[in-house]
């Protein structure tokens, strides 16, 4: 096989290169809601009690989900659960429940929303401690992956088996560590972003 010469930028193979000329995963080429979100979210660092509420609650519902099927419907999710107000969301009682698995709009999942209901009343107790930011942040590990390609990225570690253990202690649900990995990408505590993504070392957090 010809090679091309050695002067010529090589593309990386674990990206695709957009209209745009950005690099970005396979994941993140092609539906316009997820591109948009890794462009300006995804792996941005999220410190506040209700964004991090929101992200573990979400993160939740998407277990045995796509994320893109999560991402569609979080206008719906942040309309029926009080903008994940976690105060309000403590407060809420069985008819609240029954009004949430009539809503079309989330996914409805008796167990996940009364375990979203539980997490509100967990985040509060939490606030005569660390706090739910505090806690989460604290197992942000030493060092963070470095993937050229998809297949390298990890779907736990012992971060995020640490932290779910940690969560369901003080009385959370749907944080198995397969769960809290997802959310630690999500919210800049490791830097998953593949090493030729245009998005690599984004959040601040980790040098690219």
């Amino acid at each position: 096989m010809n090679q091309p010469p050695a002067d010529v930028p090589q593309q990386d193979p674990g990206v695709v290169i957009g209209e745009d000329g950005l690099a970005r995963p396979v994941w993140a080429s092609v539906d316009p809601l997820l591109r948009d979100y890794y462009d300006t979210e995804w792996g941005m660092p999220v410190t506040d009690e209700r964004g991090l509420f929101e992200r573990v609650s979400l993160e939740g519902f998407q277990a045995g989900l796509s994320w893109a099927t999560i991402l569609r419907k979080r206008p719906a999710f942040r309309a029926a659960f009080d903008g994940f107000d976690p105060d309000r969301i403590a407060a809420y009682d069985e008819r609240d429940v029954e009004r949430l698995l009539t809503d079309a709009g989330i996914i409805r999942n008796r167990q996940k929303i009364v375990a979203t209901i539980g997490n509100a009343r967990a985040t509060i107790r939490l606030r005569e401690d660390e706090g739910l930011s505090a806690l989460i942040w604290s197992f942000k590990p030493e060092t963070t992956p470095r993937p050229r390609v998809f297949e390298e990225i990890p779907t736990t570690s012992p971060e995020s088996a640490a932290l779910s253990k940690e969560l369901r202690r003080r009385g959370f649900a749907f944080v198995g560590p397969t769960t809290m990995f997802a959310l630690m990408e999500a919210i800049g505590i490791i830097d998953t972003h593949l090493l030729g993504s245009h998005r690599r070392g984004s959040s601040g957090i980790w040098p690219e």
